[in-house]
This record gives C-alpha cells, sequence and structure tokens, in this order.
C-alpha cells in the first residue's frame, strides 16, 4: 500500500488480500491485485497524490466535489448559476451517477 493511504483504504486493502488468499484468488499475487483495487479506489476518489488540490475535469464551481455527500451537494446548489449546474450534472452522469444529486440538479435547474 503507498505510503499516505488513509486508514480506510489500508483496511480495504488488508481485507481484499484476506479475502483472495482464502478464496485462493489470485495466487501469488494476491497483494498487487488488491493494491490495483485500492489504488483504482483512491483515483477515482481524488485521494491520490496527481489528484489531490483539483478538481476532475478541470475545475468544478463547487471545491472538493468528489468528496462531499449528497446532502452536502444539495446544500450549496443555491448558490450556483444555470451553467455551472449544468456543468455539476454532466460531471455527475459521467462519473458517480448519483441518482440524489442528479434529481437535485435537475429540480435546481428549472
Amino acid at each position: 500500500m503507498p505510503r499516505g493511504a488513509s486508514p480506510k483504504r489500508e483496511r480495504e486493502y488488508n481485507e481484499l488480500e484476506e479475502k483472495f488468499e482464502k478464496e485462493g484468488r489470485y495466487k501469488g499475487r494476491e497483494e498487487e491485485v488488491a493494491a490495483r483495487i485500492v489504488n483504482k479506489q483512491r483515483k477515482e476518489s481524488g485521494e491520490t497524490k496527481d489528484q489531490k488540490g483539483k478538481d476532475a475535469a478541470g475545475t468544478l464551481p463547487i471545491r472538493n466535489y468528489q468528496q462531499l455527500t449528497v446532502t452536502e451537494i444539495r446544500s450549496r446548489l443555491d448558490e450556483l448559476n444555470a451553467a455551472q449546474l449544468r456543468k455539476l450534472r454532466s460531471f455527475e452522469a459521467a462519473h458517480k451517477n448519483r441518482k440524489g444529486v442528479l434529481e437535485a440538479l435537475e429540480r435546481r435547474a428549472k
């Protein structure tokens, strides 16, 4: 596991590695496969060194958008104009595709 990984990601890595060993999957490669899975999750969540401090796909109108919950995002939508709402909707649909966020964006855009 790379340095700087959160305790949550460390735990996920250990659980995956144990699961693969127990099931007999990826013989001799359990550590590698578990690390690849966790690193992919870290990258998608913006937790890697390359992703920290910047939003994927350029700047989004809400800071640290990818780390926010649906409730946190909903509470910040009133601050945005129509163009910003469209940008968030496009980003959300292409990435996490959370139903609650998409519905809130649709309601706010009307």
